[in-house]
């Protein structure tokens, strides 16, 4: 089955139990018969909590993030692990996206399944079933690409093993540290040059570049991105002069990082690339910026310090309605862990429905969390009774997608005009 034909498989699954916040009398249509009804998200018999995609702000952060990628010369790998949605996994590719990047084996399979021809696993990968199921992709897809990290000589020796016999080499990249008491990656250029020199011995493997992630510079902040983005540069410059780039058939080198917080250092630093024995390959791998949010991502971003260059919008809403107002300084409202991301912020009480009319949640704060309640701390001013809708904004993209399965895209004045399927 091909991937334009398993995207639209999706929109024959039936709606059901599965799916929270689905409105109940839509039990057993498909997920076509329930868009092509056009329900309002308010009005039309969805129940609390569910959350929503805003169908205009969506649009928006993806085609920023289109032409902040075009501006700047970088290929767009975003990452898939923060929506696992196929369908925005072909509208990123739609939009110029290079490929997807993801993290885990499960991640890939799910990308495979639904088109996806070009896979960055930010990640080492040395489970020999996953290896062997990869190695059997790109045998069976002559126009599939797949490049991993690799970080250590050790990893190089699992993964020759378990590809032993495999027709196509698979594609690394040497992952460089961002530091001490970074997270993976190697740590010294030293060390960088006898993982590159372990891949070369083998016949399994082919080094096509360098890459790894400035998010975890210890203390980071413009100078140490940009110092920690040199230092990967020069690495791939390193490489190259000492001819570590001269695998048969290598028409291209990769040199890659990027998450959601200083796309804007990578761009820079990037821009300083001199010209090298092949063309590089610039991937950028931000993914956050598809829904944005209103606590992390929303400080974070990048375009906080380059605002000329355009401005993301926070594209979630979490509805949940009060269902206790026990004293004049509190009430619950009906979503809790299982329905908000928690992991970075608490959710941010945005607007309260009441009656058709939306307005303002003055006075109203998010104090806690239960399982299925937010608890609510309400001053004076607050206008709140039991039945309100309130609309809450979200901090993590990625901890909020993982818990809805099927995700209404809702237009300004409601209306449901999509459905995202996540597969985590």
């Amino acid at each position: 089955m091909s991937g334009t034909e398993a995207l639209a498989r999706l929109a024959e699954d039936r709606v059901d139990h599965r799916f929270k916040g689905l409105p109940p009398d839509a039990d057993g249509m498909t997920v076509a018969e329930l868009t092509a009804q056009r329900r309002n998200l308010f009005t039309d018999g969805f129940t609390t909590p569910v959350l929503a995609l805003s169908a205009e702000r969506l649009e928006h952060n993806l085609a920023l993030m289109e032409t902040y990628a075009a501006r700047h010369g970088l290929a767009f790998a975003p990452h898939g692990k923060t929506t696992m949605a196929p369908q925005l996994f072909r509208r990123q590719i739609e939009r110029g996206a290079w490929g997807i990047t993801l993290a885990v084996p499960h991640q890939v399979r799910v990308a495979r399944a639904y088109g996806v021809q070009r896979v960055f696993l930010a990640n080492e990968l040395v489970d020999p079933a996953a290896l062997r199921w990869v190695a059997g992709e790109l045998a069976g897809d002559a126009g599939f690409r797949f490049v991993c990290y690799v970080d250590s000589v050790r990893a190089v020796e699992l993964m020759d093993a378990a590809l032993r016999g495999t027709t196509r080499p698979l594609d690394v990249v040497v992952e460089l540290a961002a530091g001490e008491g970074a997270r993976t990656g190697v740590r010294t250029e030293e060390e960088c040059a006898a993982v590159a020199d372990a891949v070369a011995a083998t016949g399994t493997l082919r080094l096509v570049g360098v890459a790894g992630y400035e998010g975890e510079v210890p203390g980071a902040d413009p100078e140490r991105v940009h110092a920690w983005l040199r230092r990967l540069v020069a690495l791939a410059v390193d490489f190259d002069k000492a001819g570590r780039f001269a695998a048969e058939g290598l028409d291209e080198i990769v040199v890659s990082a990027g998450g959601s917080a200083w796309f804007d250092a990578v761009a820079d630093v990037f821009a300083e690339i001199p010209e090298l024995s092949r063309p590089v390959l610039k991937l950028l791998r931000s993914g956050a910026y598809v829904s944005h949010d209103d606590g992390h991502y929303r400080k974070v971003t990048p375009f906080n310090r380059i605002p000329e260059e355009g401005a993301l919008e926070p594209a979630f809403r979490l509805w949940a309605q009060v269902v206790s107002r026990p004293s004049p300084g509190q009430a619950f409202a009906n979503a809790g862990k299982r329905d908000a991301a928690h992991d970075l912020d608490l959710p941010f009480a945005q607007v309260v429905r009441r009656g058709g009319v939306e307005r303002p949640a003055t006075g109203v704060e998010v104090t806690a969390l239960s399982d299925q309640h937010a608890w609510l701390a309400t001053a004076p001013e607050a206008d709140l009774e039991v039945g309100d809708w309130l609309g809450l904004g979200l901090s993590h993209p990625c901890t909020s997608f993982d818990k809805w399965q099927l995700i209404p895209v809702a237009e300004a004045d409601g209306t449901v005009v999509e459905y995202i399927r996540t597969f985590f």
